[in-house]
């Protein structure tokens, strides 16, 4: 229907108005207040630190190599229900759902060294006694007579300053042997009386990886009293060096009975060890406060460039450590000097490929959906460097990646992640001068399977696929190589494909790749084959080509990380074909309706996403709502807009903002290097990527009166995006029209051009529901993808 009828809009209107009588709805709006005050006192790093958000509170700048962080034993670092520091250790990736980083632990002790395990030496502390705010950390321990531990980073050093009692036996201990995956090998030398340098080798992520090396050089302020190293449970004084697998590590000693501070600087590199050296000389020569003061200002700078009016101070707080999450990752891998280890372990260098730095850690999967889009919006000349990036893997190691580690694949998730991920970066413009070249890698990508040589898996069911248009579900298929297997989730590896190639389509067809285009067009469409007509649903196929696993789709098999339920929604590309699949707009909006269970959640929106829908970061499957804690859902709330009820996208997605908090628990699921974050970010200024991999974003009621971006202009001429909707709030948050620099527009989408030519989005609110967005040609259009040709 091209628009709401006004006995539906009447009926929305009332169900609000008896809501609002009884004081029953919630939303993450509230009485603004006016701003003022730094920035980066609203961000609390601990958001995320409880239940699994996997989150770090330690120092890092924006992209920074260095995450200088606590650890308690948790198995991404910090847990903040724990009571014990084992050590600040230098690599941490926020929201990883797996042990990953945590090298060179580093802790302060007074005494005599006899313990060599962490889990023995830690030291106690409180929350009472430890804060932290961007690019700085601070904690007393309560252990060893009082010990007061500073943290903070440059790019690619991290730099502690501990605060002693009066003892002629203050201690760091530089552990080399534990981290937060599997240790393979290490190497730690004392070079002179201030300086401990370490290469560190280790490997998994989730399953087994090949290894890779961090090499660090650490160089205190002042010489040491003494010295020694251990190996294993044996420590030895005076020794200069320990060599191998196990534990091993290395002490030294301070006299502070006059001097009780202690300040160090640890810098690291992927390269070898004067990489390490280089990057010390560099960033190395500030003071502890400068440095500081330095990081603090980095990230005002960074989180400047979003400016919001309106909402109380715990909202905003909630809004800017999101946006700081955002910006945590991916990292800097090169050195100084532009060298970093390509992924065919070999030394390369930025000149190479003309960018400023080479960045690491892909998980793609992940943040193909939100995060990347938002940092092509607020940091694109990062981001052309990070695509670019990602094709010297392509380029260095033969094949493109998937979920990536610092110079290793993880091979884990499934799909074609990179695909969207880098149509996204083509389709913002940031692939200048090298779309071929981006072309060329996604075409071998999306046409074959990487040879047995190569660690990646790529699309490894593609050989079915393109035979038979699905990939099949095969339980007990033995893993080729290390990681997860599309063949283990036949049926979302299939959607995932599927998405991948309607935007792989667009971009052959922008490059004139005409019948490159048709045949990806094609195979858009291939979600088709794994709907089955009896159930309504997605269902997996095994290797004959028969529907497999239960018929309920609430107890589906064959996707990754949620059932069928949740991914009926992942056809970002032809949400009109797959509506139609269902049986048209009603059909599809009363579907919707169930799996938000949106009664309720008119009548209570936050009880509802607390207690109705799926809540647990790893509560994947036997489940028939709402996921908002998992990737695969991410898009959903927004389908509203194709079945012409957008008002509908903005109660979801509202009821599913207060989810985040300002508290350490909360993160809704694990944060996945910033994703979770940018999705608060991105519908919190009502402007979403509804089809990931192309430039179209959906629109939906911000949740502030105002919000100023301040764009580069290299890529974004105009300079300044302003997005306003005045008296926005858990009563008015329903669009009542939305202007375009003055013009009226009817479309529930803008495109990447309007961002990048326009000045003002201006929303006008209302008590209740109207016919904006409702138009036959409202919703985002089809994507990449041939004609709908009926139901298989």
């Amino acid at each position: 229907m091209s628009r709401p009828s006004r006995t539906r809009l009447r009926t929305a209107g009332a169900v609000l108005a008896a809501a609002l009588i009884g004081g029953a709805l919630t939303a993450p709006v509230a009485q603004a207040e006016p701003p003022g005050g730094p920035l980066t006192d609203l961000v609390n790093p601990f958001i995320g630190s409880q239940n699994d958000g996997n989150t770090y509170p330690g120092a890092a700048l924006p992209f920074g190599m260095v995450q200088l962080s606590p650890d308690t034993g948790h198995t991404t670092g910090y847990d903040y229900k724990a009571d014990h520091i084992r050590g600040f250790s230098s690599v941490h990736i926020s929201g990883v759902g797996c042990g990953l980083g945590g090298d060179l632990p580093v802790l302060p002790t007074t005494g005599d060294v006899t313990e060599t395990d962490n889990a023995k030496y830690a030291a106690a502390f409180r929350h009472d006694d430890e804060s932290a705010r961007p690019g700085y950390y601070r904690v007393g321990l309560t252990s060893y007579g009082g010990i007061t531990a500073e943290l903070t980073a440059t790019a690619r050093t991290g730099r502690q300053r501990y605060t002693f009692p009066a003892t002629d036996k203050a201690n760091v201990l530089l552990n080399t042997g534990q981290s937060l995956h599997r240790t393979v090998s290490t190497r730690v030398e004392v070079l002179d009386s201030r300086t401990i340098r370490t290469a560190i080798t280790g490997r998994g992520f989730c399953q087994d990886t090949q290894p890779y090396t961090v090499y660090t050089l650490t160089r205190f302020d002042r010489p040491f009293a003494s010295y020694g190293t251990w190996d294993g449970d044996k420590v030895t004084p005076g020794s200069t060096a320990s060599t191998g697998a196990g534990r091993h590590g290395a002490y030294v000693r301070f006299d502070t009975r006059k001097d009780r501070t202690v300040e160090a600087t640890t810098a690291l590199s992927y390269v070898d060890a004067a990489g390490a050296a280089g990057n010390l000389r560099a960033e190395g020569g500030l003071s502890f406060d400068r440095a500081r003061a330095a990081a603090d200002a980095a990230w005002e700078r960074r989180l400047g460039l979003v400016k919001v009016r309106g909402g109380d101070r715990t909202l905003r707080r909630t809004f800017y450590s999101s946006l700081y999450r955002s910006f945590l990752a991916p990292n800097i891998g090169s050195d100084v000097d532009g060298r970093y280890t390509g992924w065919d372990r070999k030394t390369h260098r930025t000149a190479d490929f003309g960018g400023s730095a080479y960045y690491q850690n892909w998980s793609l999967w992940d943040t193909y959906r939100t995060q990347a889009q938002l940092l092509a919006l607020l940091a694109p000349r990062e981001s052309r460097d990070m695509a670019l990036s990602v094709l010297r893997i392509d380029k260095e190691s033969g094949w493109l990646p998937k979920w990536g580690y610092g110079t290793v694949e993880t091979n884990i998730m499934t799909g074609d992640p990179v695909t969207p991920f880098l149509t996204n970066a083509y389709q913002q413009g940031l692939l200048a001068g090298h779309e071929e070249e981006a072309y060329a890698a996604l075409k071998k990508n999306a046409d074959g399977v990487p040879p047995d040589a190569s660690p990646a898996v790529g699309r490894e069911a593609n050989a079915p696929y393109l035979k038979d248009g699905f990939a099949p579900y095969v339980k007990g298929r033995p893993h080729r190589k290390p990681g997860d297997s599309d063949f283990d989730h036949g049926a979302s590896a299939t959607l995932e494909y599927a998405l991948s190639d309607a935007m792989l389509a667009q971009m052959a067809r922008d490059l004139g790749h005409r019948a490159d285009a048709d045949r990806y067009a094609d195979r858009a469409q291939n979600y088709r084959k794994i709907f089955d007509r009896s159930t309504g649903f997605f269902r997996a196929r095994d290797e004959h080509g028969a529907f497999t696993g239960p018929a309920d789709p609430a107890k589906s098999e064959g996707f990754h990380e949620g059932t069928s339920w949740q991914y009926q929604w992942l056809v970002p590309q032809d949400l009109r074909g797959m509506i139609g699949l269902i049986g048209g707009k009603d059909k599809a909006d009363e579907r919707l309706d169930a799996f938000f269970a949106y009664r309720k959640l008119l009548q209570d929106p936050e009880k509802t996403a607390r207690e109705v829908w799926v809540n647990g970061p790893y509560d994947y499957y036997n489940a028939d709502k709402y996921n908002p804690q998992n990737e695969p859902d991410l898009i959903a709330p927004y389908t509203y807009l194709s079945t012409g009820r957008p008002w509908k996208t903005t109660d979801v997605v509202h009821a599913a903002l207060t989810l985040f908090t300002d508290a350490p628990t909360g993160m809704t699921g694990n944060d996945d290097l910033g994703t979770m974050s940018a999705w608060m970010v991105l519908s919190s200024i009502g402007v979403f990527p509804v089809q990931p991999g192309t430039d179209n974003w959906g629109l939906s009621t911000p949740v502030f009166d105002r919000v100023e971006l301040t764009l580069d202009r290299r890529y974004y001429p105009a300079g300044r995006f302003t997005i306003t909707a005045p008296g926005t709030s858990s009563a008015q948050r329903y669009v009542q029209s939305v202007r375009l620099d003055g013009s009226e527009r009817d479309r529930t989408y803008l495109t990447t051009d309007e961002l990048r030519t326009g000045h003002r989005l201006a929303f006008t609110v209302g008590t209740e529901p109207s016919a904006w967005g409702t138009g036959e040609h409202a919703a985002p259009p089809p994507v990449g993808t041939a004609p709908a040709a009926g139901t298989p």
